[in-house]
C-alpha cells in the first residue's frame, strides 16, 4: 500500500514542477512579489524600490523589443508618457525577457527615456502569472509575458490592470494616463 501512494506523489511532483510557471495572473489589490528582481538595460540589479516613483510605478510587461513590432511601437509611444506620470508622482519601467543587451540596444536606437527592465529567465514575468501560455517550451517565444499594463502604488499593491490576450491590442497612452488618474 505504501509503495502504491509513492507513484501517485512522483507523477504529482512531476506535473507541479513542470507546470509551475502556471501562476494565477496577479490581480488588483495584490501587492508586487516580495522578491522582485530585475537587471536594467544598462546590466544593474533592480529592485521595486529602485524603479518606483513617490506615488508609485507603472509597469510595462511585453513580449520583446528585439523582434515583436507591436511591441516596439508600444515601446516608442510611451516615451511621451514618462513627464506626464512624474507630474503625478509616477514612474514607467517596462518588463521582458529580453536581454538586458538588447533592451540596451533598442533603447539606444529609440532614445527610450523610461527604465527597460531585463527578466531573462521569466521569473518575475511567472511570478507575476502573466506568462503566455501560447507557446511551449523550445519555441523562441517561451518565457515572453502577456501583453499587460499595471499602475502600482508606492506600497506596492497593484491599483489597475490593463491586459488583453491579443498581443496586438495595446492601451494607449491617453488610457494608461486615465488608469493612473481613476479613483
Amino acid at each position: 500500500m505504501r509503495a502504491a501512494k509513492m507513484l501517485f506523489v512522483i507523477p504529482a511532483a512531476i506535473v507541479a514542477a513542470s507546470i509551475a510557471h502556471a501562476a494565477a495572473p496577479i490581480a488588483v489589490g495584490a501587492k508586487v512579489p516580495a522578491n522582485f528582481a530585475a537587471i536594467d538595460a544598462a546590466g544593474k540589479p533592480r529592485d521595486f524600490a529602485s524603479i518606483a516613483g513617490k506615488k508609485g510605478t507603472v509597469l510595462i510587461f511585453f513580449r520583446s523589443a528585439s523582434w515583436c513590432p507591436y511591441c516596439q511601437a508600444q515601446l516608442k509611444d510611451v516615451r511621451a508618457l514618462p513627464a506626464e506620470l512624474a507630474k503625478r508622482g509616477y514612474t514607467l519601467a517596462a518588463i521582458s525577457y529580453d536581454s538586458h543587451e538588447k533592451l540596451a540596444d533598442f533603447a539606444g536606437r529609440q532614445s527610450v527615456n523610461y527604465t527597460l527592465l531585463s527578466d531573462k529567465d521569466s521569473k518575475m514575468i511567472d511570478a507575476f502569472g502573466l506568462r503566455d501560455p501560447a507557446y511551449a517550451k523550445g519555441n523562441f517565444a517561451y518565457g515572453v509575458p502577456r501583453s499587460t499594463v499595471l499602475v502600482i502604488d508606492a506600497k506596492g499593491v497593484v491599483r489597475r490592470k490593463l491586459s488583453t490576450d491579443d498581443y496586438k491590442v495595446r492601451p494607449n497612452n491617453a488610457a494608461i494616463l486615465a488608469a493612473v488618474d481613476a479613483r
